[in-house]
């Protein structure tokens, strides 16, 4: 199922925040709709799979420590079904390790956290371009 990304309105690009802490989420969605682009968020993965059949992201948020799974595993899910979507892995253990098994399993960004403003800025910047 090649699915392309969503556009509302064809300008405003949907976002799909997948992290289990709610704090994380409200954030994102605040400095996302700030840059004029549509959020939600799901806290699993399971969640997520609901989500991403309902309606294609062009930006995945991806939280890799989450209830019902790793994010780093639902990667090449997320890149089979949906190849259109660019994915920005975010978590809380950043290491080196984790950052280049992301990047080589499909992540198009990694950001550690915590994170600034600046941070998810230069990263909604580096994937849409």
């Amino acid at each position: 199922m090649n699915r392309t990304a969503t556009y509302l309105n064809s300008n405003i690009l949907k976002v799909l925040i997948i992290d289990d802490e709610t704090d994380i989420c409200y954030l994102l969605s605040t400095l996302l709709k700030q840059k004029n682009l549509d959020a939600e968020y799901v806290n699993t993965l399971s969640e997520a799979a609901v989500a991403l059949k309902k309606d294609t992201p062009g930006i995945i948020f991806l939280d890799n420590h989450l209830p019902d799974g790793l994010g780093m595993n639902f990667i090449e899910y997320i890149k089979l079904h949906y190849p259109a979507s660019k994915i920005i892995m975010i978590t809380a253990h950043d290491t080196d390790a984790d950052r280049q098994r992301a990047l080589k399993g499909g992540a198009d960004y990694f950001i550690g956290k915590p994170f600034t403003k600046d941070i998810v800025y230069k990263a909604v910047d580096q994937v849409l371009n």
